[in-house]
């Protein structure tokens, strides 16, 4: 089941709220066979091996939502830290279930949200690794005040009567967003310019319509590893022609390639014309198609015309105690 986007947090009694979390989206299926899995049908089984292991515990035969999440060093799930976990085997890494389609030989995507809910939390076996994911009841406005005060990524809002739709983009789920990140199409790359090796900046895209349209381009948040990881994932891609029915410019000559891969950005402000302003990459996103990433019907603008380039400030950093503060605050809220 997918979430549409919502436009702002809200009160109703008769919706439930939940973190949005920064990370993979993974289904496990429990059984004689032991499955994990993206929503578009990549395996996580050789790839997350202590929550495989956790599974394995696991005392029913299920079928689990939910989202698989690393954490900083600020304990705050980041969605960079989990494309390095390879690397990095001592990053906390959790599956963070939030629904429950079969349990026991019963397909249960019929009940609503809270019967699957409470089935779940009574079935679920939970570990260091897995993690049944609660909820508040009726308070949207309090709960997205205390994710943005935990500088989580949003929360995800939810009908509390609603059925399970599988792979269909409901109203019944909604994504309120605190931080600005979007998942877009790469479609092309440019020549380098300076000491940058491998391409210049990414050229991306989404779909409107069934057509692919121009997004910006993004040529930070690389460190050396992504940027031969990236350049080798779109070298058996290089096609002749744009894949855009309106071709873009480039301050560079462009290279174009099969719309095959999807990444995570993050970016300042989205224009009229569904342009992001300085976006940064955030990684390759391995668990969805292309074709999923759309314009959302409701896409808000943010910015009426491109402006010039605008100092972006960082953030400073955090107190240890700031970062202890942030944990038990995330603890409490799911």
């Amino acid at each position: 089941m997918l979430a549409s986007l919502g436009k702002e947090p809200f009160d109703d009694p008769d919706w439930i709220f939940e973190i949005k979390w920064d990370g993979y989206r993974a289904i496990a299926e429990l059984g004689k066979e032991l499955k994990l899995y993206s929503r578009n049908g990549v395996s996580f089984i050789k790839k997350y091996i202590p929550i495989v292991d956790a599974l394995q515990e696991q005392q029913h035969e299920m079928i689990l939502d939910g989202e698989i999440v690393a954490y900083n060093e600020d304990h705050l799930p980041d969605f960079q830290t989990l494309q390095h976990f390879g690397e990095q085997h001592n990053v906390p890494l959790v599956y963070h279930v939030f629904d429950l389609l079969y349990l026991n030989g019963h397909d249960i995507k019929s009940l609503t949200n809270i019967e699957r809910k409470e089935l779940l939390k009574e079935a679920l076996v939970e570990s260091d690794f897995i993690k049944y994911c609660d909820h508040v009841d009726g308070k949207g406005v309090d709960f997205f005040k205390a994710a943005k005060e935990n500088n989580l990524e949003g929360m995800i809002a939810k009908r509390a009567s609603a059925p399970y739709s599988e792979g269909h983009r409901s109203g019944d789920w909604l994504k309120i967003k605190h931080h600005n990140t979007e998942e877009v199409i790469i479609a092309g790359f440019t020549e380098p310019r300076g000491s940058r090796k491998k391409f210049g900046a990414l050229i991306l895209g989404r779909y409107k319509n069934d057509t692919l349209i121009y997004a910006g381009h993004t040529g930070t948040g690389f460190d050396e590893k992504s940027l031969t990881e990236v350049a080798q994932k779109l070298k058996p891609l290089i096609r002749k022609s744009s894949p855009f029915d309106v071709t873009p410019k480039t301050n560079m000559p462009a290279t174009w390639v099969q719309p095959k891969l999807v990444c995570n950005i993050k970016y300042t402000e989205l224009t009229n014309e569904h342009i992001f302003r300085h976006p940064v990459f955030m990684g390759l996103r391995i668990d969805k198609s292309p074709k999923e990433v759309t314009v959302p019907k409701n896409e808000k603008a943010m910015a009426s015309k491109p402006t010039k380039t605008q100092n972006v400030k960082t953030a400073p950093k955090k107190s240890k105690s700031s970062k202890k503060q942030n944990q038990r605050k995330i603890k409490d809220a799911c």
